[in-house]
């Protein structure tokens, strides 16, 4: 048969625009936005009406894709593209672009790591925030999971797991949660990819932790229980808080998301915590009079027994207030609040 076989290999003159899309998973639209706004388009057209994206018409659009990954503003991104696809051009399409053999299996982790390529921004409301929470919203909306991983790493690893979890991956995960109820469950899937890997990272820093505090550890230090309410299934902001402690040291017991009232009694009467922290993210899900049944329940032996302070965390309990429930406002306030109950002095951040 003379019809052309889709995954055959490039021809050097170059692929079209709508290969190059496919390729990619991006929108021709997007590349041809690129080529009017920032002149990041192919060099060559073929018999003067389709145009050809060479090798070194590839190599931008892929470190496009990287720096705007990085949180590089587009325009800066787009120069700066240019400027380095001139200095290391490729004799031969990518792979990843070209597409495998006939009768291969496209190499899926490739086409991930240069990813859906981003708009002009991420298009998420972000206003003003840290350059990197752009950053990481732009990989988010392309699904480049491994642009995500990475720049949750640099961000934990750069900053330390407070202003990371403030100032960059909060803001974010805020975002897109906004951009998702606004449009029509259209971002999904972005919140879905971003929630897990920010959990991934927080959870692995706590691991990390985890040796170095039972080294370290040569005193009893009360336990911090941290649960979400029946029925709150965000974990997020505990598991950034569980991840703090562990760094600094102070034993905490996790149990997670939905949380039945029964088992919350009963696990702070069995590990007898010096603190509770309750997450709850609506309205719908807090529960003062529970809250106050926690706050109330003793342990310890007869004739010495205690209670443990109970502190109401997350944006459900609305202005609660309780002389017997501490209402932290954000993670920064919850470990000065936790620091006071365990005696420790530390500096802010």
């Amino acid at each position: 048969m003379s019809r052309r076989d889709p995954d055959a290999a490039v021809p050097e003159a170059g692929v079209t625009t709508g290969f190059l899309a496919r390729r990619l998973g991006v929108s021709p639209t997007t590349l041809r936005s690129w080529d009017r706004r920032y002149g990041l388009g192919p060099a060559h057209r073929a018999d003067g009406r389709h145009r050809r994206w060479s090798p070194g018409d590839i190599a931008m659009v892929l470190e496009m894709c990287r720096l705007t990954a990085a949180g590089v503003p587009p325009a800066e991104a787009a120069r700066t593209a240019k400027e380095h696809a001139g200095r290391h051009t490729a004799h031969t399409v990518p792979a990843s672009v070209a597409g495998p053999p006939r009768g291969a299996v496209a190499d899926v982790p490739a086409r991930q790591a240069v990813a859906r390529a981003a708009r002009s921004g991420s298009g998420l409301p972000l206003g003003e925030v840290r350059q990197e929470c752009k950053g990481l919203a732009r990989a988010a909306v392309r699904l480049d999971a491994a642009a995500v991983r990475d720049q949750l790493t640099t961000a934990i690893r750069t900053h330390g797991l407070v202003v990371a979890w403030e100032e960059i991956l909060a803001p974010t995960l805020r975002a897109v949660g906004r951009k998702w109820q606004s449009a029509g469950d259209r971002y999904v899937e972005v919140e879905h990819l971003l929630s897990w890997h920010i959990s991934t990272a927080l959870r692995h820093a706590y691991v990390s932790a985890a040796p170095a505090r039972q080294a370290s550890d040569t005193r009893a230090v009360p336990t911090v229980l941290l649960a979400c309410l029946p029925g709150e299934q965000h974990t997020l902001p505990l598991d950034a808080l569980s991840a703090v402690l562990a760094e600094r040291g102070m034993p905490t017991l996790m149990l997670g998301s939905a949380v039945p009232a029964e088992a919350l009694i009963a696990a702070s009467q069995r590990v007898g915590p010096g603190a509770v922290v309750l997450w709850s993210q609506s309205r719908s899900t807090a529960s003062l009079p529970l809250a106050r049944h926690v706050a109330a329940t003793q342990w310890g032996i007869r004739g010495a027994r205690t209670h443990s302070r109970v502190l109401l965390s997350g944006p459900g309990w609305g202005r609660s207030q309780d002389p017997r429930l501490l209402r932290p406002h954000g993670l920064r306030d919850a470990l000065r609040m936790l620091d006071a109950l365990d005696g420790r002095t530390r500096p802010e951040g």
